[in-house]
């Protein structure tokens, strides 16, 4: 089949376009906001997109809590989310007035990040402490703004708790990530293999 995504007449029962760009890791984002409430919301574009210097990028799709809180304050932590927290991670996706405690409603522990004013899971493996680089609106190819917005941060601190820490190397297998998939639909990770760069034939 094809489909002009300008009509998005695909036939189907749902739009397959996220299930294709598929698996995305999950950004668990948190936040403060300027009345000093915490916010913890998962996003499922999220990536990283640098690492010299290291950088994650999180969009939303219109302007919820933490586009806010990271417009005004200039800081967030983005939490690692595993098989063991995915439960939580999905209770913190309630839709709930702004100012509403996601780490309250999830059961989750909440700590100060040491170098931004973010709280993070302290339940989670790993944690990423960000300033906001920049944030953009995304526009369509005809330059027109969208609301989607896509906030940029520069990490500057890394939690990572010492059971997923293994010969020195950050264990996936230990950590049992999840990911987010189309629909309504996540995964895990499969068995993990090494995959060597290859080398340009000596002709070259």
């Amino acid at each position: 089949m094809f489909y002009d995504t300008t009509s998005n007449a695909h036939g189907m029962a749902h739009d397959p376009f996220k299930a294709i760009v598929a698996p995305r890791p999950i950004g668990w984002i948190g936040t403060r906001g300027r009345d000093g409430s915490r916010n913890l919301s998962p996003y499922s574009f999220f990536n990283a997109v640098s690492d010299r210097p290291k950088m994650v990028m999180f969009s939303s799709s219109g302007r919820k809590d933490s586009l806010r809180n990271a417009e005004e304050t200039g800081v967030f932590t983005a939490n690692f989310v595993s098989a063991a927290l995915i439960d939580a991670m999905n209770a913190s996706s309630v839709a709930v007035p702004y100012g509403a405690d996601e780490f309250a409603i999830a059961g989750l522990t909440p700590i100060d990040g040491r170098l931004v004013d973010a709280p993070y899971v302290a339940e989670a493996v790993a944690v990423l402490e960000c300033r906001v680089a920049s944030i953009a609106t995304l526009k369509d190819m005809n330059g027109h703004d969208t609301d989607s917005h896509a906030v940029f941060g520069q990490v500057v601190g890394i939690h990572i708790h010492e059971s997923v820490i293994r010969e020195g190397r950050f264990d996936l297998a230990a950590a049992h990530p999840v990911m987010r998939l189309g629909y309504m639909d996540y995964a895990g990770i499969g068995p993990i293999f090494e995959l060597g760069r290859p080398k340009p034939p000596e002709s070259v």
